[in-house]
């Protein structure tokens, strides 16, 4: 039985003090206290004051991005080490705003895949199409060429401790969410992938979705057998309305 997770991506949002009573409010309204996982990913600059508030609660704690090297001299980056020392679980790799924005290529993505499990980081791997691609009916090909570029670096046995997220680019901060039938499409597509090189991981991978995901359209979505939880934007910066999708994911 697959542990529903919910990822908060807070993205370049918030203050210091911001932060801080973001995750209070969380707490108080029992966002991890349920059946479900749910993890924050604050701005890199609040990771350490982040952990120190989440010590012993049941919030869990995720990075937004990584370097794909280890150590040495790149500036500005970030290793995963550094990450898993300041106390991060988990770490999204590939998100559609870092492929767009700044030119991540599927075979970087993979590289920090990598990184990631091989410091002991659970990589959360977004994959997703575009409008375009969609509309082109090229969706099952983007995203399986995604998939396939970390499956050929990492081999099936790296998404034993891997989460996958299904993020249709064109859903994310529009308003425009996939429907739940459209959703399931595509996360029975990645879990078939997996499971051509392994059923058992394939049978254990938590998929997430992420796009526009809201207290509105979460048990919906998160009804559907093969989506796992969502990796949650906007929506994760409202207490209230992050709460209630771990509730509904907790279900």
């Amino acid at each position: 039985m697959r542990r529903a997770l919910v990822a908060g991506n807070w993205k370049m949002h918030g203050s210091l003090a911001e932060s801080g009573r973001l995750v209070d409010e969380l707490l108080r309204l029992g966002a991890g206290a349920g059946g479900a996982e749910v993890i924050v990913c604050p701005p890199f600059v609040y990771l350490p004051a982040v952990a120190a508030r989440l010590q012993g609660t049941p919030l869990g704690l995720g990075a937004q991005n990584v370097c794909a090297e280890s150590v040495g001299a790149y500036t500005g980056e970030v290793a995963a080490t550094m990450l898993a020392e300041i106390g991060c679980r988990y770490v999204i790799v590939g998100h559609s705003e870092r492929r767009a924005l700044y030119a991540e290529d599927d075979a970087l993505v993979a590289r920090k895949f990598v990184a990631a499990g091989r410091h002991g980081l659970i990589p959360i791997l977004c994959v997703g199409e575009t409008l375009a691609e969609r509309e082109a009916g090229s969706t099952a090909a983007v995203v399986t060429r995604q998939l396939d570029a970390v499956l050929e670096a990492a081999g099936a046995g790296a998404f034993a401790a891997a989460v996958v997220a299904y993020e249709p680019v064109w859903a994310i901060g529009t308003g425009r969410t996939a429907t739940a039938g459209q959703a399931q499409e595509v996360h029975a597509l990645i879990r078939g992938r997996i499971a051509a090189r392994d059923a058992t991981i394939a049978a254990s991978l938590r998929i997430l979705y992420g796009g526009s995901v809201k207290a509105a359209n979460a048990a919906l979505l998160f009804a559907m057998p093969d989506v796992d939880g969502g990796l949650v934007g906007g929506a994760s910066l409202q207490a209230g309305e992050f709460a209630s999708i771990c509730a509904a994911a907790g279900g």
